[in-house]
């Protein structure tokens, strides 16, 4: 009685989680998706417990537009996949159901533990940097909201009755315009190491500042990002560049030493201000793309952060007296190999990066029918697109660009009359040596 007097006066956090009533927040069922009230509806109706989770919650209560709707239940997937028409079952690791309702999909996952069994083949697999890498344990919405990672990520709303349910501080967190990780900071981290990436994309997304204790061992840890899998590197990289504010979260990937070894590019850019400022434009025109509603390249962007390895690659097999068509695929080649190493980025991106800066060499070709069959190439726009960047960032002259804008917008009439005299050097027509009249052979005697 008297530690729960002393907790009262001291304002200090009651035991449980903090249940927010309808008439303390903003959020009702209707801002959900249509699907996502649809998938809480049946599963209420069949006696489970349904609650939308995650970013959803957070950005509603940020007055945010959510990207897409989860929802958390005490049902098991077995027992959710027979409720909906279109259902389908995912996922290795910990099963979850995909409801398509409509063009919308929600996916629905089951309560996990936060601590393993020890009975049985459910138990937590850790590798030796304490990585999990199998942890496939049921439990109660309280575990579930323990494993969340981040306190902003562990709300819940539940439409029956239009509650917020916090378990650890995420509503104060969110009104401090704070990024707090949930547990202790270097064990949360050494289980997921991209929950590092993960801290950046959200803190610049959301301008959230993260906590002092989140991010105190992030410099130190950075190296465990090596035994992470290529594809989910990757997964996690395109999200960030893909946030509408990858140049913030560059920034702060930097600034929090979690860069090296991701992509070289930012390891080398400080030292090219030609490179900075190409690179820089790319990701603002990036984020002004997402922010639009536009559709946005991933091969273009990547194309873009790794152009200027590949140029520095190209400029010194030249050097070393490469032809430079030959340095040019070499250089490709070389930057390539060494990006799929840390980043799984698939071979359909890697093909059109590689058309993207094979092109870049012809539009110095202005003559002849070269300039028109580059017009007519199946990547000309991207090509193109990727020049202006080049002219805007000062890599290029401003004019090779115009003349290029000019031509693609001009009538064929206009296009002849456009194109530059060919002062290549001509090929020299090979004379045909006259074959001398054979001897005339004597009779013999």
């Amino acid at each position: 009685m008297i530690k729960r007097f002393i907790r009262r006066v001291l304002g200090l956090e009651q035991k449980g989680p903090l249940r927010l009533p309808r008439d303390k927040h903003h959020l009702s069922r209707d801002q959900l998706s249509p699907g996502a009230r649809k998938v809480c509806e049946v599963l209420a109706q069949h006696g489970f417990a349904a609650h939308v989770v995650g970013g959803a919650v957070r950005d509603l209560l940020l007055r945010l537009p959510p990207k897409d709707f989860d929802i958390a239940t005490d049902a098991r997937p077995e027992q959710v996949k027979p409720l909906f028409r279109r259902a389908l079952l995912i996922g290795r690791r910990f099963r979850i159901v995909h409801v398509m309702i409509g063009a919308e999909t929600v996916e629905v996952s089951t309560f996990r533990a936060a601590q393993p069994e020890t009975e049985g083949t459910q138990a937590r697999v850790q590798d030796e940097h304490g990585r999990v890498l199998r942890d496939n344990v049921f439990g109660t919405l309280e575990e579930d909201a323990r494993r969340r990672d981040f306190s902003v990520n562990a709300l819940y709303f539940e439409p029956a009755t239009e509650e917020v349910i916090d378990y650890h501080g995420g509503l104060a967190d969110l009104k401090k315009r704070t990024l707090r990780i949930i547990g202790d900071p270097e064990t949360r981290f050494r289980e997921d190491p991209v929950r590092m990436l993960r801290a950046v994309r959200l803190a610049a997304k959301l301008g959230l500042a993260i906590d002092a204790a989140t991010r105190a061992p992030v410099k130190r840890l950075a190296p465990l990002l090596e035994s992470v899998p290529p594809a989910r590197l990757f997964d996690e990289m395109l999200k960030l560049l893909l946030s509408g504010h990858a140049s913030a979260c560059l920034r702060q990937l930097r600034d929090e030493g979690l860069h090296k070894g991701l992509l070289p590019l930012l390891d080398v850019i400080l030292d090219q201000p030609l490179g900075e400022r190409f690179v820089t434009l790319a990701l603002a025109q990036t984020d002004a793309r997402v922010l639009a509603g536009k559709p946005v390249s991933p091969a273009f962007l990547f194309a873009a952060l790794l152009w200027h390895e590949v140029l520095a690659a190209w400029r010194a097999r030249e050097k070393r007296g490469e032809r430079s068509l030959v340095a040019l695929d070499a250089a490709m080649d070389e930057v390539l190999e060494l990006q799929c190493e840390k980043l799984a980025i698939t071979r359909k991106l890697t093909a059109t990066m590689r058309e993207v800066w094979a092109m870049q060499p012809r539009f110095e070709q202005r003559s002849g029918q070269r300039a028109l069959r580059l017009l007519e190439a199946l990547r000309f726009r991207m090509g193109y697109d990727f020049l202006a960047l080049r002219a805007a960032s000062g890599e290029v002259a401003a004019d090779l660009e115009a003349w290029w804008r000019a031509f693609q917008g001009a009538d064929p009439d206009t296009r002849r009359a456009m194109l530059l005299p060919d002062t290549g050097a001509q090929k020299r027509r090979r004379r045909r040596r006259r074959k001398k009249p054979a001897a005339p052979v004597e009779p013999a005697a």
